[in-house]
């Protein structure tokens, strides 16, 4: 009889345990942000043609934002996602040219999460900077696996990426991995959850896809075969569907190892929609929910996307909708109170903490915010701003909207409400100022122990030129812009430059043309390559300038100079045998 109650005594006292252990364990939080992913590209919005079962279930029973705003395209989202401070503070306010790297002074997410005794990791899109200190892992992620520049095939990534059976960057090493692109995101995601689930983790799951070149299983393109869809699009749709089927993945895996109502999960994308309308076509093909503008717009279509949040055990609505104002810059302090972790922003915040709306209490309807789409050399008042607040939006300064008796954009009616339009004309004005001490440039670390050689690449020269920011390109070799790099010396000594044409680990000669890679139904190919044929390398840094004559079918010309500590712009071009002066497309730079 003893023995008996000392046993019950002994086996509540375990399960009091247990129950204690689950509920002090703080929650797992997982950012899902997918690619050129718009408001009308899911089933639930009411796409009749998008086969998204996975998603459709999970924003039927989660808690929705209906009125969730980001930036117009990819690292003005990513910036202000992870600093909650507006792209235009932090010199990621355009997708290439030197402004897409975020500035090393920002605090970020994961810097937070790990400061207060998280795991840490992201996987697939980075776009926030390619060289040391800028690079995931150097920003507070503990286990990164991306890859390189805004998308799969861009200049920084791999030579010949195609998003089948990669070669991925692994806290900066290179990784050959087998598998579309999307799965392996995914896969990895779900192998860190394994590893990490006795301690809480904030994972960031950013996705390459659904963006261009719009490569896809040949499975999942056919599922729209015969669909009154473009061929881009529906090869489009099925990297949607693929993103469903992991998404789904990833939920039942959750579901199975007992983590899921203690994870928050967000799901949402980075800008309006790339392809999932197409309004060239004689008759308009896709669904967009009726919105105006697509991706990189101002208007709601550009920048209005899907949010959707769960967290079973958490204190926040579930199965319920919030049209509060809300924004990307919002999650960071918004997780910071939702799991409880210590934070005080160094820097002024455009965002703040939304767990009011979260919870479906009573919020600020004063509350104003704004996006814009710069994509130039530095941000300029007055270029294609948009002021919200509440269901008004406020366009170019001039034009207001109420986006819930005119969703759509169509009707102007700024003369019907002058006051309405002074006031948010007068928030714009005070926010551009509040921002423009802070708009400057990035500028790269060479010679700094932590990465020697350093590599810079021409999808970072500053320039107002087109830039060859994509493979594609570089095989063309027809781009010829004249800008510089803006770098940073930190330390006197003699530094060796090696000027390519082709990315290193090509192994190309410099006049070599690589062979076409054909193209199929579901997967663009790659052009031959033009023949270029360097003679010279010339460096211009500072009043220093450096010529080197090389042989012909080197990978690389070299040349050698001292330098001293300080800021430079940098200029690195050949001169070819028709005395044309290019740029050099891939420029490595290692202290001796």
């Amino acid at each position: 009889m003893y023995l008996k109650i000392i046993c019950l005594l002994a086996t509540l006292t375990i399960l009091s345990c247990s129950e204690e252990i689950k509920i002090d364990k703080k929650p797992n939080v997982i950012i899902i942000l997918t690619d050129d992913q718009g408001y009308g590209d899911l089933g639930y919005h009411g796409n009749p043609i998008i086969k998204t079962p996975h998603l459709d279930s999970f924003a039927a029973s989660s808690l929705e934002l209906t009125n969730f705003h980001v930036g117009t395209t990819c690292a003005p989202t990513r910036a202000g996602l992870l600093t909650g401070r507006n792209a235009n503070r932090n010199n990621a306010w355009h997708t290439i040219a030197g402004c897409s790297i975020l500035l090393e002074e920002e605090e970020t997410l994961p810097e937070v999460f790990k400061g207060n005794g998280y795991q840490t990791a992201m996987f697939g899109k980075w776009h926030l900077g390619d060289n040391y200190p800028f690079r995931p892992h150097d920003r507070g992620f503990q286990e990164a696996f991306y890859h390189g520049g805004g998308g799969v095939q861009q200049t920084p990534d791999y030579w010949n990426n195609d998003y089948f059976d990669d070669t991925y960057f692994r806290n900066g090493t290179p990784e050959k991995t087998s598998g579309y692109c999307t799965d392996v995101w995914f896969d990895e995601a779900i192998s860190y959850m394994n590893k990490e689930k006795d301690e809480p983790f904030f994972m960031y799951l950013a996705l390459n896809a659904a963006h261009g070149p719009f490569n896809v299983p040949k499975e999942y393109a056919k599922l729209y075969e015969s669909s009154p869809l473009t061929d881009i699009q529906k090869r489009f749709y099925g990297m949607i569907s693929n993103i469903d089927d992991n998404f789904g993945r990833l939920v039942e895996h959750l579901k199975e190892t007992d983590q899921f109502d203690n994870t928050i999960i967000i799901f949402t994308t980075d800008n309006g929609t790339a392809r999932g309308i197409d309004t060239k076509t004689p008759v308009p093909t896709g669904y967009n929910s009726g919105l105006r503008g697509t991706k990189g717009s101002h208007y709601d279509g550009g920048h209005k996307v899907p949010f959707f949040m769960s967290w079973p055990d958490g204190d926040i609505k579930q199965k319920s909708k919030s049209d509060d104002l809300v924004a990307h810059v919002d999650l960071l302090p918004t997780l910071a109170e939702l799991t409880g972790i210590t934070y005080a922003s160094r820097k002024p915040l455009d965002g703040k903490s939304m767990i009011a709306s979260l919870k479906g209490e009573k919020t600020d309807t004063d509350r104003m915010l704004v996006v814009d789409t710069q994509r130039n050399q530095l941000p300029e008042k007055g270029r294609n701003p948009c002021v919200m607040q509440a269901e008004w939006r406020l366009v170019n300064n001039v034009e207001l909207y109420n986006t819930i008796s005119d969703p759509g954009q169509q009707n102007d009616i700024a003369s019907q409400h002058p006051e309405r339009v002074l006031k948010m004309q007068k928030f714009y004005n005070e926010w551009w100022a509040s921002l423009t001490p802070d708009i400057r440039y990035v500028e790269i670390p060479i010679g700094d122990a932590n990465s020697n050689p350093a590599m810079l690449t021409i999808h970072d020269m500053h320039t107002s030129d087109n830039i060859p920011w994509n493979q594609v390109q570089i095989r063309k070799g027809d781009a010829n812009p004249n800008g510089y790099y803006s770098i940073k010396v930190v330390e006197d000594g003699m530094y060796q430059f090696k000027l390519y044409r082709y990315s290193p680990e090509s192994m190309l000669a410099l006049n070599a043309s690589p062979q076409q890679i054909t193209k199929t139904p579901y997967v663009n190919g790659l052009p031959e390559g033009k023949v270029l044929s360097p003679v010279k390398a010339m460096v211009e840094i500072g009043e220093t300038k450096v010529e080197s004559s090389g042989v012909e079918n080197d990978s690389y010309l070299t040349l050698k100079t001292t330098l001293t500590k300080g800021s430079y712009e940098l200029k690195s071009s050949f001169l070819l045998q028709d005395d044309t002066t290019i740029p050099s497309y891939y420029t490595v730079i290692e202290k001796l």
